[in-house]
């Protein structure tokens, strides 16, 4: 007989499903298939040239796969410190910091830096990671409408000489809606207020800048950014994830942050691929020319504004989406719906994750699907 507790959590799981929000873990996707849900933005998984260079040359062997310790226990390994020394020369930073994940990143940074009198302002749209960082923190947390920086200005103006310390924080590509920060403006009220500015970079990492290190190199502000990160696990094609700051918070990271203390370190293979794609990634210039490309090309044919490589698809309800998801599946196109509470709700969408190894042909079917779906709205 079923305990209570789990009858409320099946009751919950049957709301969830008639509201058409139930998760459950998809397959993993054909080979066959179009995958525009995949964060491969310059195909290098999808391509395997790398990875066969890669491995060609490096000693496999057990020790390489597992590190079986924390860092700071017997975890560390010249493959930690090989891949911020190319952090910090690429980014021309004081300090680099290598995390499991982009959530161990954005949920242990803010609760080791930001304490009690301190203000942590933040877009509306950041990241779940970055929100759940924000709950753990014993700052005071507030939240300003995205993009608004007279919201978020009227907001340190109110809180004037109340805190210690500011925290401002955003995503330099939005990782819902596919539109960037204004970073030159940002940067500007970081200097106008004295704030620390955090960039959580994860979607345009490999992507934007001449060596391909994120918008902020792009705009030529990244010794302006106090906290930049990046994650390994998108276009990089590897897992992990890292912040470049200065020596001192790097340090005090290592003596505080939680999400790296305590947390089994990467095995030195992973360490090693991602250093080695991060050497050449200035030169996958053909790369994200193609994603470009491909990006401008979908929403033309969507008729909608380019901004980025994320392309959202508006469905509003968490039915829509599921159903248009189906029906261009059924034409070999995967693009998972994405829906409340993801998303505010009434917001559901398709999120076209554009790749640089699509071909304009794999991509011209999902307008037929999209105008058939239209008239039929």
């Amino acid at each position: 007989m079923e305990s209570q507790i789990t009858e409320n959590f099946k009751k919950e799981l049957d709301i969830l499903g008639f509201k058409g929000g139930k998760r459950c873990l998809p397959p993993e996707p054909t080979s066959n298939i179009v995958n525009l849900s995949s964060n491969d933005y310059l195909g290098i998984a999808a391509n395997g040239k790398l990875w066969e260079q890669f491995s060609a040359d490096y000693p496999f062997s057990a020790k390489s796969m597992g590190s079986c310790s924390s860092r700071l226990l017997t975890g560390n390994c010249s493959e930690y410190e090989t891949l911020e020394k190319t952090l910090q020369d690429g980014y021309r930073k004081g300090g680099a910091l290598v995390f499991n994940s982009g959530y161990h990143a954005n949920a242990g940074i803010l609760p080791a830096l930001a304490g009690k009198g301190d203000l942590v302002l933040a877009d509306k749209l950041v990241h779940a990671s970055i929100i759940d960082g924000m709950k753990l923190c014993s700052a005071t947390s507030m939240r300003f409408r995205h993009l608004d920086y007279g919201h978020l200005e009227a907001l340190i103006s109110k809180n004037k000489g109340v805190y210690n310390n500011l925290f401002i924080v955003t995503e330099s590509i939005f990782s819902m809606d596919g539109d960037k920060a204004d970073l030159d403006k940002l940067v500007e009220i970081k200097k106008k207020y004295g704030a620390i500015l955090y960039v959580d970079e994860a979607h345009a990492i490999g992507v934007a800048g001449k060596k391909g290190l994120g918008l902020c190199e792009d705009l030529n502000l990244v010794p302006e950014i106090d906290l930049l990160v990046g994650t390994f696990g998108k276009a990089v094609a590897s897992l992990g994830a890292f912040t470049v700051c200065s020596p001192i918070i790097r340090e005090y990271l290592v003596n505080h942050c939680r999400s790296l203390i305590f947390t089994t370190a990467l095995p030195p293979i992973s360490l090693a691929w991602t250093n080695f794609v991060l050497n050449r990634l200035p030169n996958l210039r053909e790369e994200r020319t193609r994603l470009e490309e491909n990006s401008r090309y979908l929403a033309t044919l969507l008729g909608m504004a380019h901004s980025s490589h994320i392309i959202p698809y508006i469905c509003g309800s968490n039915e829509r989406a599921v159903e248009l998801s189906k029906k261009l599946e059924e034409v070999g196109i995967l693009v998972l719906p994405i829906r409340h509470p993801t998303v505010p709700e009434g917001t559901a969408r398709l999120r076209f994750s554009l790749s640089a190894h699509l071909t304009k042909d794999q991509l011209y079917p999902i307008k037929t699907i999209i105008d058939a779906y239209r008239m039929d709205k």
